[in-house]
């Protein structure tokens, strides 16, 4: 039996390769190609009669991995020095205003119109103001640096803001000055901790001599991920702290105590590391999408009862969207279309507590939701002429 499901899975895995590489010049997200794969596996399976194991457990397992890896990713791709500031600022405002406006907007939305209370409707609904960087970071690694750079670093702070915010309004019974206080403390605690693992993990990057040393710390990064978040800290902070300090050495090198952890030496093993996540996360992106492919019904997709509130929630996403980049003057054409929901909206649906959940946000409107607003960014896409891609010479080594 295992042997025609690693055939299957070797075969789904090449497919999503080739839609990796396609996607620039057809303009279609991978991620679209992999759900459409994903679901024509599973009615195969129930044309073919194919006994097949519930695998809804494994979507928040390699979501939560691939959550890790591709905040690595971007991180490890940005650079921060003086020139940087402007587009970090706006970046950052861009990622945090649509977040809270839409959040409370809509929560009041269906607050209103479903009788229950504000604090659960807002849980449910800060899912849905998430940029996914799952999504959005592959597809504009073919436009102008300037673009990508801004969408890295905008998904990004996306994914810490919105998962912080979430577990702060689902896991607090009320909000007050202790909350607040338990809050800030988490956060300076997590600031600590990013610190201290992320000179750790250089130490240990720069120190291991063994064959095999890039393994351990990635599974040291997802360790520290997952404790830090079963106590409810912010832990995506940590990993966007080591993936920009691995990333900017050459910035940092200057002060006296980076000296002390071979900053040459360990940006070269840094180099090969950075390699071996685009690796990994390209994998586990793919599955994740696959697999959520394959658990979606179709009649999730057609459910007419949902449809008009999940064209709603996109219309209020790239409204709110459009006015905040609009106030930051950051050109809008082709940003503005580049906000899809995703891998963070769905692990944040799972993670609903049970009791704060409500009728309205199901997984009927998850599904159309990530689909109508990737197929949104589709669209503009293609109706957008490829942008000048500089590449910049690579230094040679001393």
């Amino acid at each position: 039996m295992s042997g025609p499901i690693i055939v299957t899975l070797c075969i789904l895995l090449l497919i999503a390769y080739v839609f990796d590489l396609t996607s620039a010049r057809t303009k279609i997200p991978s991620v679209i190609l992999l759900l459409l794969l994903g679901w024509i596996v599973r009615q195969i399976s129930v044309l073919l009669r194919i006994p097949i194991p519930d695998l809804t457990p494994l979507l928040p397992i390699l979501g939560s991995v691939g959550l890790v890896l591709i905040v690595l990713e971007g991180a490890l791709e940005l650079e921060l020095d003086e020139s940087k500031a402007s587009v970090l600022k706006k970046s950052f405002i861009v990622s945090f205003i649509p977040i809270i406006v839409f959040a409370f907007l809509v929560a009041y939305i269906f607050h209103y119109v479903e009788r229950v209370p504000f604090k659960n409707c807002l849980a449910s609904v800060i899912p849905f103001s998430v940029i996914s960087s799952a999504i959005a970071i592959p597809t504009v690694k073919y436009l102008a640096a300037s673009n990508r750079e801004f969408v890295v670093y905008e998904s990004s702070f996306s994914d810490i803001l919105g998962v912080v915010f979430f577990n702060f309004v689902a896991f607090n019974t009320n909000f007050g000055v202790h909350s607040f206080g338990i809050f800030v403390l988490q956060l300076i605690v997590v600031t600590v901790i990013s610190f201290i693992a992320t000179i750790g993990l250089s130490i240990l990057l720069n120190k291991i001599d063994h064959h095999i040393k890039f393994a351990p710390i990635v599974l040291l990064v997802i360790l520290i991920y997952e404790v830090s978040k079963a106590y409810n800290l912010p832990a995506l902070i940590f990993i966007l702290s080591f993936g920009i300090f691995l990333g900017n050495l050459d910035e940092l090198k200057r002060f006296k105590w980076i000296q002390k952890l071979h900053p040459q030496e360990l940006d070269k093993e840094a180099h090969k590391f950075k390699e071996i996540v685009v690796e990994a996360t390209f994998l586990i992106r793919a599955l994740f999408f696959l697999l959520f492919g394959y658990l979606i019904e179709t009649a999730e997709i057609l459910n007419t009862e949902t449809l008009v509130w999940a064209v709603g929630i996109v219309a209020a996403i790239f409204l709110i969207r459009a006015a905040v980049l609009k106030l930051v003057k950051v050109p809008i054409s082709p940003l503005l279309f580049i906000a899809p929901r995703g891998l963070v909206t769905i692990l944040l649906f799972f993670s609903i507590p049970a009791a704060q959940k409500i009728p309205m946000v199901n997984r009927s409107l998850v599904i159309q939701v990530i689909i109508l607003s990737v197929l949104v960014m589709m669209f503009a896409m293609m109706s957008i002429k490829k942008e000048p891609v500089i590449v910049e010479a690579e230094e040679k080594p001393e």
